[in-house]
């Protein structure tokens, strides 16, 4: 497994956007970071607009993002479900964070996981993967391009699995949880891939209320 991080300038705000290159096949990875370190929980000093998304969710029915997250605070991640390491542990660390959120809050809250290998990701995939996190999580698939779209839509890059003569695929994509505010539906801040349990259970309290934490 390799794992590269690149800079990206698009978020004035932040330091560094990174995309991940998963992959699968001896599951160890090596990172190579450069450029300026930012804080794990990142605000914007310009909020974005979310994806403006159509898609499947697990249980194969249409779900558009836009109306389907209105007036809720809702994060938003794109990946994959046979990434080795950076996806399963991103999403575990939001469970763990979530989990310790009063119910009325875990109800109200959006997390929402994009695939960005729809190819294998189907519903069922989805569905199945997420179970084994947070069974409350929503997992969307559908084709590469209008994701691909959508991912770009709010700065963060990912590009089709390419699949290796020796069978192994590799997928590149964003390491970043994007987070947004009820109050006005936009993207005010970002996990970074850095970012801990404990760094989204200390920000998640005040940013489901559209506070900065």
């Amino acid at each position: 497994m390799r794992t590269r991080t690149l800079l990206a300038s698009a978020l004035a705000a932040v330091a560094a956007l990174s995309l991940t290159a998963c992959n699968a096949d001896d599951g160890k990875p090596a990172a190579d970071v450069s450029g300026a370190q930012s804080k794990p929980i990142v605000t914007l000093d310009s909020p974005m607009e979310k994806p403006d998304l159509e898609l499947t969710d697990t249980d194969g029915k249409k779900y558009d993002l836009l109306e389907k997250t209105k007036g809720h605070p809702t994060l938003i991640y794109f990946g994959y479900t046979h990434c080795p390491d950076v996806c399963p542990l991103t999403m575990s660390n939001l469970a763990v964070a979530i989990g310790k959120l009063p119910k009325a809050e875990q109800k109200d809250l959006r997390v929402v996981f994009v695939t960005s290998d729809p190819e294998r990701d189907t519903s069922a995939a989805l569905k199945k993967w997420l179970a084994g996190i947070n069974k409350d999580f929503i997992g969307l698939t559908g084709p590469f391009d209008r994701i691909q779209a959508g991912a770009r839509s709010v700065n963060i890059g990912i590009e089709k699995p390419v699949k290796k003569k020796n069978g192994d695929v590799v997928s590149t994509h964003g390491a970043q949880v994007l987070l947004s505010s009820p109050k006005d539906d936009k993207i005010h801040w970002i996990g970074m891939e850095e970012a801990t349990p404990e760094n989204y259970s200390k920000a998640l309290p005040k940013t489901i209320k559209g506070q900065n934490p």
